[in-house]
């Protein structure tokens, strides 16, 4: 049943006691009462602007749903929820665990936002939980769901909006407002910030490519001034001196002395010691084998490096495993790179391999059950030999704060003794134009040197 006998009401403000505001538009339908409440105003003033333009147009209103025949064509339309499951099932397949990681991260940031107001809204972190581990997976939608899991899908599927809705700046908007917030309400980091950014961008973009959108709403919104630029360099202070990482890797072998796991960090020492005299990632660390080192007993060997282990979760990746099995970052697929190693971590790769044997499948390092070492392991043993190996003041600084810093201090070592940046670019893994702009760092306390180098300069 049609009518054109429309009222629309001025938008009542709803402030109840510990509740942040809402929005309610009211308007009646030949004689009947209707309602939408909005989380924010300027989505409560657009929608009430739809009504009235659809009324000034003369267009009959549908009794049952109070809308306009223009909205209910709108409201038939893919959901925002329907059409980012379709966005994730076509990138999943060419994705690494870590981007898979990363884009349900971004849309589980969004995806909330982008919703009506419901009565039963379930909190935050139960709708990221729904949205990372049960909806977006594709191997995880047919798993058993706990009830509040259920519930919250549930009124994620009535109260997302339509695809066509993200057409407006005000719907837009607070979702990349969302993006700038960490769960606890501070603000995210600038990196993180970009990253989720770029993800629903690209979200956006893909309903544009199969002309669902006219436009990307993004390109439209006028940029914050005061958005946070995000910096590429490494922070000197985080990088260690030669006798600094010594002392920490000599601490490491302190770790879990006492303990039941008694040999805890001595197990990794070679592992920190990969990081600093090889300049490696972690990931890659982790994939190295015993064939893949030349461990001459003198001078110095080499390692091949070809494969890398991140850690992303059994969720996202093809295998089931924590970690998943990757080529190298920055090359073609099964293409290595050749790192000579100087002969104090040939030393220490062969003592290692002699006490602590490798893996099953010749993995260096793995765990006491033979699985890959998790990141919490090491980071956990890592901040343990800072508390050992470092003075309370240094404790306290970003020095050495991650054990990825010990590969900036490798790099940056190489760099400072004068190595040739495209040598070093291609032990790193890296190109020269990201070297120079990223790891191109003095080394802890050789200000010192280059004050004096200056002072010498000033004095002829």
């Amino acid at each position: 049943m049609k009518s054109r006998e429309v009222r629309i009401r001025k938008i009542q403000v709803n402030a109840l006691a510990n509740r942040k505001k809402s929005y309610t538009v009211r308007w009646v339908v030949a004689g009947q009462p209707r309602s939408r409440t909005f989380s924010a105003r300027a989505l409560a003033d657009h929608f009430r602007s739809d009504l009235m333009q659809a009324a000034n147009r003369g267009e009959a209103f549908d009794v049952e749903s109070g809308l306009p025949e223009s909205m209910i064509v709108e409201q038939s339309a893919e959901s925002w929820l329907e059409f980012v499951r379709r966005y994730v099932d076509m990138k999943w397949p060419g994705a690494a665990a870590k981007s898979r990681e990363s884009m349900t991260d971004a849309l589980a940031t969004v995806t909330p936002v982008l919703v009506r107001e419901l009565p039963g809204r379930p909190s935050m972190l139960v709708l990221r939980r729904a949205l990372r581990e049960y909806e977006f997976p594709p191997a995880c939608r047919q798993l058993p769901r706990p009830p509040e899991v259920a519930a919250a899908l549930r009124w994620l599927a009535k109260a997302s909006l339509p695809l066509p809705d993200l057409a407006k700046a005000a719907v837009v908007r607070p979702a990349l407002d969302a993006l700038q917030l960490r769960l606890d309400g501070r603000p995210a980091s600038a990196a993180t910030v970009r990253r989720k950014r770029a993800v629903f961008y690209n979200v956006l973009q893909y309903a544009v490519e199969l002309e669902l959108l006219a436009f990307n709403p993004i390109d439209r919104l006028r940029v914050n001034s005061t958005r946070r630029k995000v910096t590429r360099e490494v922070d000197r202070r985080v990088v260690v001196n030669v006798r600094q990482a010594r002392e920490l890797l000599t601490a490491v072998t302190y770790v879990g002395r006492r303990g039941k796991e008694s040999r805890r960090g001595e197990r990794l020492r070679a592992f920190f010691a990969c990081l600093y005299f090889a300049a490696l990632r972690p990931a890659e660390a982790l994939a190295l084998c015993e064939s893949d080192c030349y461990l001459p007993r003198s001078g110095w060997g080499m390692l091949t490096v070809r494969a890398s282990r991140p850690s992303a979760g059994k969720r996202y990746t093809d295998s089931g495993e924590v970690h998943d099995q990757r080529g190298l970052k920055h090359r073609a697929e099964k293409e290595a790179r050749y790192v000579p190693i100087p002969p104090e971590l040939v030393a220490i790769l062969r003592e290692h391999i002699e006490r602590f044997g490798v893996a099953d499948d010749g993995r260096l390092f793995r765990s006491p059950t033979g699985k890959v070492v998790s990141a919490s392991t090491y980071s956990r043993v890592w901040d343990e030999a800072r508390l050992l190996g470092l003075p309370p003041e240094r404790v306290a600084s970003p020095l050495a704060a991650r054990p990825y810093d010990l590969r900036h201090a490798g790099v940056s070592l190489w760099l400072n003794a004068g190595v040739p940046a495209p040598e070093v670019a291609e032990r790193a893994g890296h190109s020269v134009d990201v070297l120079l702009s990223v790891y191109a760092k003095c080394i802890d306390g050789d200000r010192d040197a280059m004050n004096k180098r200056i002072e010498a300069a000033l004095a002829a």
